[in-house]
């Protein structure tokens, strides 16, 4: 059985599309959206696209429950109701029915848990260089030897104890020196990280039509391919328990 793990589309529409024509892809027979699917210039389009293909299991990430329900104020209250405008009621009400986990038996990798950031939580941050204390507090409460997640938008492969902890990357706004799409393959007791190359630049001008407020802010340096792995992984480290 093989799966493909997309996490961190954000509406990002080109990109998906791309791993969807994948031949890689295509070859797989369940595909688990690992959470922030719908924020971002094209929400409604990605969740429609999907739901369509019949394979996908749909867990909730910080950006679909800050679309369903958008924070106060500050950046994520505009792009949270701006998404949420776009996809309308019936599609909100499909996503807020979305789970924290989703939890497989694959051939050779026993239980695997997907979750976004971690199991307990959407926003928590694990990076590659995480003290392996801190990891495995996190991961305390999965019950499965492998746990696939995403959020920090850098892909990585690492075990802490017994447990194998995999980042997938993002499809729609990897922090890894290229825009290419990053996403995961799990099959025949393997895990491999992976990445499909689209035209950036054609897909900046199609979600630039949007008019997504935070366009450059969220997806133009991505695109040029100016921020890499290590600066995105010192970034997040920084941010961590603050």
């Amino acid at each position: 059985m093989r799966v493909a793990a997309l996490y961190d589309v954000h509406g990002n529409l080109p990109a998906l599309d791309a791993v969807l024509a994948d031949p890689r892809c295509r070859a797989a027979e369940t595909i688990v959206c690992g959470g922030d699917l719908v924020a971002g210039p094209l929400p409604e389009a990605c969740l429609d696209r999907l739901e369509s293909d019949g394979r996908a299991r749909f867990l909730r990430g910080n950006g679909d429950r800050e679309t369903v329900t958008p924070p106060d104020d500050g950046a994520l209250a505009e792009v949270g109701a701006w998404a949420a405008a776009r996809l309308g009621p019936e599609r909100l009400a499909r996503v807020a029915t979305w789970p924290a986990t989703v939890e497989l038996d694959l051939p050779g990798l026993s239980g695997v848990v997907f979750c976004h950031a971690t199991p307990r939580s959407d926003n928590e941050i694990l990076t590659s260089v995480t003290p392996e204390a801190d990891v495995a507090a996190a991961l305390a409460s999965a019950s499965a030897d492998v746990v696939v997640c995403g959020h920090t938008h850098v892909q990585y492969d690492r075990c802490v104890g017994a447990t194998r902890i995999v980042n997938a990357g993002s499809v729609g706004m990897p922090y890894e020196g290229t825009p290419d799409a990053r996403w995961a393959i799990l099959d025949d007791g393997a895990v491999t990280l992976v990445s499909t190359p689209y035209d950036a630049e054609a897909a900046f001008a199609v979600l630039s039509e949007t008019g997504f407020p935070l366009l450059d802010d969220w997806y133009g340096a991505v695109f040029r391919g100016e921020v890499t792995a290590e600066e995105a992984t010192a970034h997040f480290e920084s941010r961590r328990g603050a």
